[in-house]
């Protein structure tokens, strides 16, 4: 199965402390790097977070949010960590001793750093239980919804290789009779240029060229490109990073094409290749 790496998730859990609320997002991206945004209640849990989603997903700019809503906050008592305003102020204390003029920490800065303030009565083993079980659904959630968006890169790149093989299979039965015409053409030319040179010398020098300018070979290789390109399809993700090397290839095969051809018909065909292998490029981005 082929896997979009755009994706988009969100749910809310009722847990004995309130209302657990998780969204999850990804976009396409070279490696998989992971952010976390979480609120105070549950940022004890991002070794947790981080290792679970990085188990099940391999590659994307991943975002996840997650944050905890309390019941009954008029009546919830608070606490201050005691270790953390320590630690908040010896920071002060070496920042002032570096920067005199540095302006001191107000109270609402105080209460505003993170793990200041913290609620009493919250049960973390069971909060942890919960953003666990939670957040598997949430990525299971992100999963679904990139296998289904990678079913449709994966049927609209399957329709560019078709494209594809039917462009080399016109082209094909026409290298002969191309290759033929401008050689006589050419020999024509240089006939007249040359006057009485010698004609066996000339159909060498012909012969020579006519090889140059074959592009059975570049055929043959896009043919076998493509054949690997539906095998890569078929075998599943990760399979962006090998579907991106092949599209270099088809290009460098495509351009060759372009370069060696001696008619209007094969020029043609090459552009229309260079244009599927830019489309279905496009596609390979996004794909795990």
């Amino acid at each position: 199965m082929i896997f979009s790496m755009t994706g988009y998730a969100s749910l809310e859990q009722e847990v004995s402390h309130g209302v657990l609320v998780l969204e999850l997002r990804s976009v396409n991206h070279r490696y998989l790097e992971l952010q976390l945004k979480l609120d105070d209640n549950v940022r004890m849990f991002e070794p947790q977070v981080r290792e679970l989603i990085g188990q099940r997903l391999k590659r994307g700019k991943v975002e996840c949010r997650i944050s905890l809503a309390q019941r009954d906050t008029e009546q919830r008592q608070v606490q201050l960590d005691d270790t953390v305003l320590q630690q908040l102020a010896q920071m002060m204390v070496s920042v002032q001793r570096h920067f005199p003029e540095s302006r001191p920490l107000s109270v609402a800065d105080i209460l505003r750093w993170p793990g200041v303030v913290s609620s009493e009565g919250i049960d973390h083993e069971a909060l942890s239980i919960a953003i666990r079980e939670s957040l598997m659904k949430l990525v299971q959630q992100m999963t679904e919804a990139r296998a289904r968006e990678g079913a449709k890169l994966k049927a609209i790149i399957v329709d560019r290789l078709a494209e594809m093989e039917t462009l080399v299979d016109r082209v094909r039965p026409l290298l002969p009779e191309q290759v033929n015409i401008y050689r006589e053409r050419l020999y024509g030319k240089l006939q007249d240029a040359m006057g009485s040179a010698d004609d066996e010398r000339i159909r060498q020098e012909l012969t020579i060229f006519a090889q140059r300018i074959d592009v059975d070979e570049e055929l043959s290789r896009l043919g076998a490109h493509i054949e690997e390109v539906k095998r890569i399809l078929e075998a599943g993700s990760p399979a962006g990073k090998q579907l991106d090397f092949l599209m270099q290839e088809l290009n460098r095969e495509a351009n060759t094409l372009a370069s060696k051809s001696v008619s209007t018909e094969v020029s043609q065909a090459a552009m229309a290749l260079k244009l599927l292998i830019e489309q279905m490029r496009e596609q390979v981005q996004n794909i795990e």
